[in-house]
């Protein structure tokens, strides 16, 4: 595994979104993953 850190972008937070609700049947928890993607990505502001 690699040091190096890459920001969450909002590209990648929607990536995650989209296959976890695919994977879910549409719904999404509320404390899963997607949501610490969501706000990191509003973070980096990318």
């Amino acid at each position: 595994m690699s040091n190096q850190k890459t920001p969450m972008t909002k590209d990648d937070a929607a990536r995650i979104q989209s296959a976890n609700a695919k994977k879910q049947g549409g719904q999404i928890p509320k404390d899963h993953f997607v949501g610490r993607a969501q706000r990191a990505a509003e973070k980096n502001g990318q």
